[in-house]
Parts: C-alpha cells; sequence; structure tokens
C-alpha cells in the first residue's frame, strides 16, 4: 500500500510528477485562451453567461456580480466562454432561446452584435496566447538573457550535405533561405524544419562569400528535455573554440523586442509544420495529444519551473494556431463566416453553416482521435 501512495504522491510519482504538472500548463493556456475571449467580449458590451476551464459537469464554481458563471469541469481538455444567446459552447445561435430573450439580453447577445464585434471577440483568444508566449518569453529573457554561440563551422561530418555541398571548417554563415544568420541557433532554426528542401547558404570564408546549397536531411536527436525528435541537419558542428560562447543580458525593453521575434519563428515554424504534414513531408509521430503533452509536462517539472513555463509558452502557441485554422468549430472557422457576412453583407445561411458546422466537427474529432492513437498505440 505504502509503494502504490509514493507512486502517486511523490514528486517523480504520476500524481505530482506528471498529472500535477499536466493540469497546471493546460490550465494556463486554456484560462488565457479563454480569457481572451472573455475580455473583449465584455468590452465590445456582449453579455457572458458562463466561464468554464474544462468540459462536462461543474466542479466547483460561482456567480460574479454581472451574473457570469465561473467554474472549473470535469474533463480538463479546454475550456469555453458562453456567451448571452449562445446555443452552446461554440458561440453559435439558439433560434428557439432567442424568441424568449427579453429586450435587455437581446441587446447584449453574442449574434445580435456588429460583425466586427464577433470577429474581434473571436480573434481575441488566439491572440491572447500569443501574448502569453510573449509576456513568457519576456521575462524568461530579462531574468536569465540568453547563451548565442557565433555561427561557425568547426566540423563538417563525412558524408553529410554539407560536406557534398562543400562547406569547409571555418566557415562562417551569413544568410540561408535569404535570412541573416547573426548566431549558430539561427542556421539550426532554418534548417531543422527544412529536411529534404534545397537552401542557399551565404558564407564567408577568407573574407569572400561564398554561396553553396544543401538539402538538409532527417536525423534522429534528443531535445533538451529527453525526448525523440526528428529534424533536419546538413551535417556541421560547432565547438567552444570555434563558436566563442556568450552570456547576452538584456534590459526589459530589449527582452521584449526578443520575445516577439522568438514568438514569431515559433509561429512560422508551426505553420511550416503543418503545411509539410499536410503534404506527408513530415513524420506523424512529431504530432502528439494529451498524453504526449503530460509526459512532456512532466520532464519539464523535473527540470526546473522556468523549464515549465517555456512549455506553457510553447503550448500556448500551438493551441493560438490550430484555433486559427479554418475549420468550425474552431475560432478560424468562425473568423471565415465572419469574413464571409462583411463581404457579402449578409450572415451565411442556417443550413449551410449547419452542413460545414458537422464536417468541421467531424474533422476536429477524427484529428483529436489521431493524436491520441500516436499517444496511446501509434508511436
Amino acid at each position: 500500500m505504502d509503494q502504490i501512495a509514493s507512486a502517486f504522491f511523490n514528486t517523480d510519482g504520476l500524481l505530482l510528477g506528471t498529472v500535477v504538472p499536466f493540469l497546471f500548463v493546460l490550465a494556463v493556456v486554456v484560462f488565457v485562451h479563454e480569457l481572451g475571449h472573455y475580455l473583449v467580449g465584455r468590452w465590445c458590451g456582449i453579455g457572458v453567461k458562463a466561464f468554464s476551464i474544462g468540459f462536462g459537469p461543474e466542479i466547483v464554481g460561482f456567480n460574479d456580480r454581472n451574473g457570469t458563471r465561473w467554474k472549473i469541469s470535469a474533463i480538463p481538455l479546454g475550456g469555453y466562454v458562453k456567451f448571452v444567446g449562445d446555443m452552446g459552447v461554440t458561440s453559435s445561435p439558439d433560434a428557439e432561446a432567442d424568441r424568449n430573450l427579453s429586450a435587455e439580453e437581446r441587446r447584449v447577445a453574442f449574434h445580435t452584435q456588429p460583425v466586427w464585434k464577433r470577429a474581434l471577440t473571436v480573434f481575441a483568444g488566439p491572440a491572447f496566447n500569443f501574448l502569453l508566449t510573449i509576456v513568457v518569453f519576456a521575462v524568461l529573457f530579462t531574468a536569465y538573457g540568453r547563451y548565442v554561440i557565433e555561427p561557425m563551422v568547426a566540423e563538417v561530418r563525412a558524408g553529410s550535405p554539407a560536406e557534398k555541398a562543400g562547406f569547409l571548417p571555418g566557415d562562417r554563415f551569413v544568410l540561408a533561405n535569404g535570412s541573416r544568420v547573426e548566431t549558430f541557433s539561427d542556421v539550426q532554426r532554418i534548417v531543422s524544419g527544412r529536411a529534404g528542401d534545397e537552401i542557399t547558404f551565404v558564407i564567408l570564408r577568407g573574407g569572400n562569400e561564398v554561396t553553396l546549397k544543401a538539402t538538409p536531411e532527417v536525423m534522429e536527436q534528443k531535445d533538451a528535455l529527453g525526448n525523440t525528435v526528428r529534424i533536419g541537419a546538413i551535417g556541421v558542428v560547432n565547438n567552444e573554440s570555434m563558436g566563442q560562447p556568450r552570456h547576452i543580458t538584456y534590459n526589459p525593453g530589449e527582452a521584449l523586442v526578443q520575445a516577439v521575434s522568438e514568438t514569431g519563428h515559433i509561429i512560422a515554424r508551426t505553420g511550416q509544420f503543418l503545411q509539410r504534414f499536410a503534404v506527408g513531408r513530415e513524420d506523424r509521430c512529431q504530432l502528439g495529444g494529451p498524453v504526449r503533452i503530460a509526459d512532456m509536462a512532466g520532464k519539464a517539472a523535473k527540470a526546473g519551473f522556468e523549464w515549465l513555463v517555456q512549455l506553457v509558452a510553447l503550448l500556448s502557441v500551438g493551441i493560438g494556431i490550430l484555433n486559427l485554422l479554418p475549420i468550425p468549430p474552431l475560432d478560424g472557422g468562425h473568423l471565415v463566416f465572419y469574413a464571409y457576412e462583411a463581404v457579402v453583407r449578409r450572415p451565411v445561411s442556417e443550413r449551410m453553416m449547419e452542413a460545414v458546422y458537422r464536417t468541421g466537427m467531424f474533422l476536429v474529432l477524427a484529428f483529436m482521435g489521431f493524436v491520441f492513437w500516436n499517444d496511446l498505440f501509434g508511436c
């Protein structure tokens, strides 16, 4: 009995070592996303009936002075804000309930608002996810700074794409695919997501700029948390002598600029990954669901609180991007409907909306099933 309790309740056990960090990460990301919807919706004068972290039966909650029910629900895989006039948690109007709305309720109902207010309220969820990531990175850069390495080539691995392209020890990266290279991390960032794509490099050799082309190949390696990842690599190695690692500190303003830049890089890489995945050019095992996230949260918590916070930032970006995909009932699907309404000056017909919602819900459920399969059986 003591062994079972220890397995659950010590810091290396299932409960405190994995479940609690997972719930912390997910709750923060979901809360910030839904807070975006809530705050902007209230700013636009829209009434809010419920704010929930999780789905399903309510575990605990309270009513605020505006009549909004704040609650934590039993299924922690998401959350929602339910506005006045909504049929459910997807902000679709309920025709029957609409007829029973009072004049005051109709004035603050979501579906009676101008299209720009609805669009702004919907977009606020993903936008707050991106803002959360920026804030986290800004705090971390202010507190810890960062280590950078000069973009030098110390070694070229035999038989690698870099050797075939003509790279030599002592080369210094200047450009990669037209992007300016300042550190060796810039090279890794550009190369890692482009396995199989030819990349044009400009390098500095003996005071002269030389143009080389190399096609990254897929390599397996361990990330900072010990997870096996498959990334693109050209086969160049840096070292302390050539790279001259140094620690850079930032004031809050500089840290904010760096945080915005870093968040932009992550958004771009995530979008690039999804595009490549859609055409079968990325390993399906790179996509994971709740089980994978829980495992990563446990590893991050063991590595230190700053690692757990970084995971929050990365997951927040992912949630923001996924919610902007143009698929109902995701936020991006709503935005497509509102764009149509703004252009043609009338909303999408109920029949069309219902058909698209059914299709979108099927796609979302299929995706959820896919990542669950990957978590449990597929990879």
